[in-house]
This record gives structure tokens, sequence and C-alpha cells, in this order.
């Protein structure tokens, strides 16, 4: 079994859907990081089967918009001093700003360098229409 140590100071983001971890370090543009990141892909869990699991040392804040776009399920754990401290489940966000990009070539956004503003349209299936065309975001 694969040993991975706890963290000290940091933010641990547990309980992601298994094989969405590489998306969340893409999105929250953890590879700018000059710090420690560990991302467990495919962990057991009683809960879920399997689940994915990304260690930040010495992060104490992230974009939960971000997260809670990509997986409103994680659960965001802040640890100070080796003790948890603090646990947050990011919401569904109700508005996505240079998140995602509209695909449609039409779109004002594909010919002017303007905000990618999305908007939820459906909390139950999370569909996000682009702000300016109405163009649906399909995952």
């Amino acid at each position: 079994m694969l040993n991975i140590d706890s963290i000290e100071n940091g933010i641990v983001i547990d309980h992601i859907t298994a094989g969405r971890g590489m998306r969340v370090y893409e999105l929250l543009e953890l590879d700018k990081l000059d710090t420690c990141v560990a991302i467990i892909k495919n962990a057991r869990s009683s809960k879920y089967g399997k689940k994915d699991i990304i260690k930040i040392e010495g992060v104490m804040n992230i974009d939960l918009d971000v997260l809670g776009f990509i997986d409103d399920n994680a659960t965001v754990c802040t640890i100070e001093n080796g003790k948890l401290t603090e646990k947050k489940k990011p919401s569904l966000p109700k508005k996505l700003v240079n998140i995602i990009a509209c695909k449609n070539p039409r779109c004002i956004t594909s010919v002017e360098h303007v905000d990618q503003i999305f908007t939820l349209c459906d909390e139950a299936t999370h569909r996000y229409r682009c702000q300016y065309c109405e163009q649906e975001y399909k995952k």
C-alpha cells in the first residue's frame, strides 16, 4: 500500500470524484506553485469506492468556484500545525468567469478579447450558458 505523509500546514482537497484530480490540478493552476503538491488518483474510499485526493503544502486558500464547478462533492480541509482547522464543501457557482471558454465560433468572445462569462442555467444537470451568445457548455 502506498503511504503519503500528512502535511503540517496547507490544504487537502479530498473526495474528488475518481479521475477528476488532474482537471482540478490544471484549472486551479497548481503547476505554477513553488510548493509540494501530491496528487493521489483512485484511492480507496468506503463512501465512493474510489476517489482522488490533492495535498498542497503551505497554501491556505484556493478558488472554491473552480473546484465547485469541477466537482461539488469534493471537500477542502485546511490544515494548520498538523491539525484540521476548517472543512469546506464547495458549492456549484452561479457564474464562471474565465474558467471555461465558449466553443461558438460566432460568439464575441472568439473575436474580441473579453471575459469568458458563463451563467448556471440548470443546477440539477450542472449546465452553463455563455452570457453573450447563450451557447451551452457541455463537459
